[in-house]
C-alpha cells in the first residue's frame, strides 16, 4: 500500500506545529494575525488528512485480510477521535485574532496540550503504524 500522501501530510502538519510554536514564542498578541492564518492552514491539512484516513486508509486495512493490521488500524482510528476533536475545537476557537490578542496565555496553555498530542500522534504513526503498513 502506498502511503506517501499520508507521510506528506505528516510533514506538513509537523511543520505547521513548528511554525505555530515559533510564532507563539515571538509573542502571541504581536503575531495574532500570523498565528490565526497558520492555524487555519494547519486545520485544513489536518481535516483533509483525517478524512482520507477515514475514507481510504482504515477501511483498506480492515479489508486487507491481515488481522494484526486490522486491529492496529481500529486502535489507531479510535485513539485519534479524541485527539481530532480536541484539535478541531482548538483550531476553531483560536483562529480568532481578537481572542489571541486578548488571551495569549490561554492560547499558549491550550496549544501546549493540543499540539503536543497531535505531534506525539504523528511521530508515533511515523515510527510504528506507517512502517507496519509498508511491510504488508
Amino acid at each position: 500500500m502506498n502511503i506517501d500522501r499520508f507521510k506528506n501530510h505528516h510533514t506538513e502538519i509537523l511543520s505547521g506545529i513548528a511554525v505555530l510554536r515559533k510564532l507563539a514564542h515571538q509573542g502571541v498578541a504581536d503575531y495574532a494575525i500570523d498565528i490565526a492564518q497558520e492555524l487555519r492552514a494547519l486545520s485544513q491539512v489536518v481535516t483533509q488528512h483525517l478524512a482520507i484516513e477515514d475514507r481510504i486508509l482504515y477501511p483498506s486495512l480492515e479489508r486487507s485480510g491481515d488481522g494484526r493490521m486490522a486491529q492496529m488500524s481500529r486502535t489507531y482510528q479510535n485513539d485519534m477521535q479524541g485527539i481530532a476533536t480536541s484539535f478541531i475545537n482548538f483550531s476553531r476557537r483560536w483562529s480568532n485574532i481578537a481572542l489571541l490578542q486578548k488571551n495569549p496565555d490561554g492560547f499558549r496553555d491550550e496549544a501546549n496540550q493540543v499540539l503536543k498530542n497531535v505531534h506525539t500522534r504523528m511521530v508515533r504513526e511515523n515510527h510504528e503504524f506507517y512502517p507496519a503498513i509498508e511491510s504488508m
